[in-house]
């Protein structure tokens, strides 16, 4: 065993003098080496960044996996209770223990605004909608638990909104005019960050406050209106998402009566069963595939002339007593340990290029808020890949080598 270890130490030893030797050399056939790795690793790195801003983007409309959407209606004649509706929905979710329950719904609000009354999009959402969808928020904060009591109802407002208003301090508490049965002031209390091609103004709201408002002329019916049912998202385990699905459905209509049709369905991206990223992953292993490729043919080529050059060389090495398995798994370990060391430099450089602020901001668009670290499985890639590409151009080079006669060697 420990001839064998000396004799592969000596082999990397052997090597690497042979390296310094022709480091001329060695820098110039590397250089592709280590722009393919880094290349390689740079593509699956920003892969990472571009499924978590994706993965964000999808739970930011449909909510974390898993998120169940719950509607009830009326079948029959009588009027639906939207009051016992709602302690139906939170009893059932302190039985089961699900501690994320949010109103999901949709309505129009007419604004004041400087230039007039203009319609806003709103989402009547409760306190934990904010992170079930992971709402960021560019200024201030989301809602409290204690803003259902405010007379004047808080708002979280989109940037477009913000700016129309002429982007007011938060801190000085802003306030805009809503119409509706009631005209109220709404205070703004945060402003979240949305995509730069929402350029149209929208708020959040919580029931509490479209109760102050009333009924809104011009708004669509059903859609979160007060004296309507509203909608409820519950955020449990991915893992029992279909079992919750079954036991809220059947218990909010044994609850609720016959008078009651209730849907529960999954609202998140998970309710496809596909992996929305597998284009994405196919395309970058392709990219990666190739750039790989080309710097291991790159390489073979330059250590097939190098080794017709060092014929000499070889061969007065074998007439000096230097076996056939020594020269060759030296002529191999002199790409391996080249690759190798190109491989650390490419993913030092990729680490670099990707967790660059300039990159971050490129691909989250500002939307991200847990960016993942460097993947692990990335830089692994990277070195495992240099390593195999310095094997792979290694190896005919060292065939080469073994064949060639000593005295032939010699005279050459």
């Amino acid at each position: 065993m420990s001839r064998i270890l000396t004799s592969i130490v000596g082999a990397v030893v052997e090597a690497a003098q042979e390296l310094r030797i022709h480091r001329g050399r060695v820098i110039l056939s590397l250089i592709g080496v280590g722009v393919a790795v880094c290349a390689l690793t740079s593509m699956v790195g920003m892969s990472s960044l571009a499924a978590q801003a994706q993965t964000e983007s999808q739970e930011r409309y449909g909510g974390r996996p898993a998120t169940l959407m719950a509607s009830a209606y009326g079948t029959g004649t009588e009027q639906p209770d939207p009051e016992a509706y709602i302690t139906a929905v939170h009893d059932l979710a302190e039985r089961y223990g699900i501690g994320y329950v949010s109103q999901s719904g949709s309505t129009q609000l007419n604004v004041q605004f400087a230039d007039g009354t203009v319609p806003v999009q709103s989402t009547v959402v409760d306190v934990p909608y904010g992170e079930m969808h992971r709402i960021r928020l560019d200024e201030g904060a989301w809602f409290q638990e204690d803003d259902g009591d405010r007379l004047a109802p808080a708002i979280v407002v989109n940037p477009a909104f913000w700016q129309r208003l002429g982007s007011p301090p938060i801190e000085t508490h802003p306030t805009v005019t809503v119409h509706g049965e009631h005209p109220v002031t709404a205070v703004i209390v945060g402003v979240y960050a949305s995509n730069e091609w929402d350029t149209e103004p929208q708020l959040s709201i919580l029931p509490a406050g479209t109760a102050l408002i009333g009924p809104v002329s011009g708004a669509e019916e059903g859609m979160g209106q007060p004296g309507q049912l509203p909608q409820f998202e519950f955020w449990v385990p991915n893992a029992d998402a279909e079992a919750f699905t079954q036991r809220i459905q059947s218990d909010l209509r044994a609850e609720l009566g016959d008078a009651y049709g209730v849907d529960v369905f999954r609202n998140d991206f998970g309710q496809t069963g596909e992996d929305p990223l597998l284009s994405l992953k196919l395309v970058v292993g392709a990219v990666a595939g190739l750039i790989l490729l080309l710097g291991a043919l790159g390489l073979i080529n330059l250590s097939l002339v190098t080794v017709r050059q060092r014929i000499r060389e070889i061969g007065i090495r074998r007439s000096f007593g230097a076996t056939a398995p020594r020269v060759f798994f030296a002529v191999m370990m002199e790409s391996v340990v080249a690759t190798f060391v190109a491989g650390v430099i490419g993913v030092m450089l990729a680490v670099a290029v990707v967790k660059s602020p300039i990159v971050e901001q490129f691909i989250g668009q500002g939307l991200v808020t847990d960016f993942p670290p460097f993947p692990i499985e990335a830089a692994v890639l990277g070195l495992v890949s240099a390593t195999a590409v310095g094997a792979i151009a290694g190896l005919l080079p060292a065939l080469v080598a073994v064949r060639v006669k000593v005295i032939d060697a010699i005279r050459y």
